[in-house]
């Protein structure tokens, strides 16, 4: 099997200490050298100074590494020609050799094959706006649905259609816990107009939710949202005014299928003059101290 797993994850998993895993999508494709590499080793730290061993997930020249070291992260960081690796990738870039960078769905595959039962990111994919003639809804979701990991966010990307993803998810089963807070959050922003159908306030509280999930043997994921702080959020009004305008020159273009994140996500960034990336960063720290908690405490 073309997995290998870190000594030190595996002797944290063998040892039942609490691990997180981590994705390489932001490495490979969410964020801009050096800055990239910046942000995966410092919530990596946050992981660690809560109690917890980070296991940052990638594939290199073919070999799925669950607990990327310092040179491999740096390696896909500059790394041409990576692959966003989601379920129907894995068989091509393990096959071909490839370098590999893993999504929320892949990250959350490989998890699952290591015993790694937490895994943080910024924020899902979901239900594109204007699906209904397009059908784009992400592989996420499927996944979110099928494989038992808890995933840890700051809700869905707010350039996604978050109503119909909430709706997507409750038909599918999945628990969508909204960490102190009574509103949904939208990723960038503490508020999208969506109540929170579970609120939960602290990380022992989710983890005993999680906890009896499993001794219910119930399959599939627990999604636990947790809003950016305040002081470092863009609210939400304004951010649908940047995304609007983003969406328009997505479709002026005819971008479709997986590069319409990609290409949104930039666009959205040079819009807004680099604040979307300054949360990004702000969030996934803050969701890496929370998931690390709630780990501790499974």
């Amino acid at each position: 099997m073309n997995i290998r797993i870190n000594e030190i994850v595996k002797r944290a998993l063998d040892e039942g200490k609490p691990v997180v895993a981590l994705e390489s999508t932001i490495i490979s494709h969410g964020m801009p050298y050096p800055k990239n590499v910046e942000t995966a080793l410092a919530v990596e730290d946050v992981i660690k100074k809560e109690g917890a061993v980070p296991a940052t997930i990638g594939i290199i020249k073919g070999e799925i590494v669950v607990g990327l070291s310092y040179d491999e992260i740096e390696y896909l960081a500059k790394a041409k020609g990576v692959v966003k690796v989601s379920r129907r990738d894995f068989p091509y870039v393990v096959s071909k050799k490839l370098d590999g960078a893993t999504t929320v769905a892949g990250t959350m595959i490989v998890a699952d094959m290591a015993g790694i039962k937490t895994f943080v990111t910024g924020g899902i994919g979901g239900v594109h706006r204007g699906a209904g003639e397009s059908f784009d809804v992400s592989a996420d979701l499927e996944e979110l649905k099928n494989t038992d990991v808890t995933v840890v966010c700051a809700g869905v990307k707010s350039i996604l259609d978050i109503s119909a993803t909430l709706e997507y998810l409750e038909t599918a089963g999945v628990g969508v816990i909204t960490y102190g807070s009574d509103e949904f959050p939208a990723f960038y922003s503490r508020k999208s107009g969506n109540k929170a159908e579970l609120r939960m306030d602290n990380p022992e509280e989710i983890a005993e939710f999680i906890n009896i999930k499993r001794e219910l043997n119930l399959k599939g994921a627990t999604l636990v949202a947790v809003p950016i702080k305040a002081e470092d959020e863009i609210p939400f009004e304004e951010m649908d005014i940047v995304i609007r305008k983003a969406l328009g020159e997505c479709i002026d273009l005819g971008i479709n299928g997986k590069r319409i994140t990609p290409f949104l996500l930039d666009k959205v960034k040079s819009l807004t003059e680099g604040k979307s990336l300054d949360a990004n960063i702000k969030l996934i720290l803050n969701n890496a101290m929370v998931g690390a908690q709630i780990a501790c405490n499974i």
